[in-house]
């Protein structure tokens, strides 16, 4: 056979593979199926499952009049982002380190405009890739709180900020703002001591329909006991599960099913404490850990909660 005719040949069994394989993905094959026939066929067509510890298996994470909700792996610190209905919040995004990746992450979800920026406090592994994401997207509001710092962290974000010609706005407790269908309302408000940034923190609670998502940000016990607080279905746990946060008293309030704590991998601080896991296990918290599941999404048609981690 000639050169060409066996070039021919792998031609046509290739792009027969590829059909017969584009069959077996409309037929709904495992990814285990996918992978072997790609496999013996030299495709070399790497399929993953990124349902693995999937709460509703049958989830159908799509866009649409579906609330999602993003709390992205950037390791010890916080970046988590909001979307319902072509509208948006970002909740801080990372270390400075992160900025380029959460860039990266909100784009891969089609975002050019973010409605909402949320710096909750002005801590590095919070604010840290601000800057990044003010300098990339079309940003509508921007909620700080009434908290500075001298780091250059913080006066890069100021820059991003004043080089876009954006105002920023520090909102009060009982301010309310919405996010496609979703209504988010702040909390508390902040409490300004400049020995401890972590009680300036913008704390969010936002529902959709019948279900509720509470993110605390690095918010401590003092910043708990400032009101009494409303059964939540999801807990962005406080500080990282640090034992700063989440009171006996708080977490009986809010009650939640499911509780998000996000931290990274083998951290020096030893996070989330043994206590505050116990604590939470004790009263029933199904928990998901970043350090351990990766990036966590939840998918809400504001009756059901369903969840992917994708590692």
């Amino acid at each position: 056979m000639s050169k060409r005719k066996n070039n021919k040949s792998k031609i046509i069994t290739g792009v027969i593979s590829v059909i017969i394989l584009l069959g077996l993905i409309i037929l709904g094959a495992s990814t285990e199926t996918l992978n072997e026939f790609s496999n013996i066929t030299g495709l070399n067509i790497i399929f993953k499952d990124e349902s693995n510890n999937t709460k509703n298996e049958n989830a159908e994470f799509v866009a649409g009049d579906n609330l999602k909700v993003y709390f992205i792996d950037v390791g010890q610190a916080d970046s988590i982002l909001v979307t319902n209905k072509e509208e948006s919040m970002l909740i801080d995004a990372g270390n400075n380190d992160d900025g380029k990746d959460v860039v990266e992450f909100i784009k891969d979800k089609g975002i050019t405009q973010i409605d909402y920026v949320i710096g909750t406090h002005p801590h590095e592994d919070h604010i840290g890739g601000l800057d990044n994401v003010i300098n990339d997207f079309d940003i509508k509001n921007i909620y700080m709180p009434k908290m500075e710092t001298t780091t250059k962290t913080f006066e890069d974000v100021l820059d991003s900020i004043s080089n876009k010609n954006l105002k920023v706005t520090s909102p009060s407790k009982g301010e309310i703002f919405n996010i496609g269908d979703a209504k988010c309302e702040i909390m508390t408000d902040s409490i300004l001591d400049k020995d401890n940034l972590n009680l300036s923190s913008i704390v969010i609670r936002l529902e959709f329909g019948n279900n509720s998502f509470l993110f605390m940000g690095d918010a401590e016990k003092e910043n708990e006991k400032t009101r009494q607080w409303p059964k939540t279905d999801v807990l962005k746990v406080g500080h990282h599960g640090s034992n700063t946060s989440t009171s006996q008293e708080f977490l009986e309030q809010i009650s939640p099913k499911y509780g998000i704590i996000m931290v990274g991998k083998d951290n020096s601080y030893g996070l989330p404490k043994a206590n505050i896991l116990d604590r939470l296990n004790k009263a029933n918290v199904e928990l998901y850990r970043t350090d351990e599941n990766g990036t966590i999404v939840m998918l809400s048609d504001g009756n059901n909660i369903s969840l992917v981690t994708v590692q």
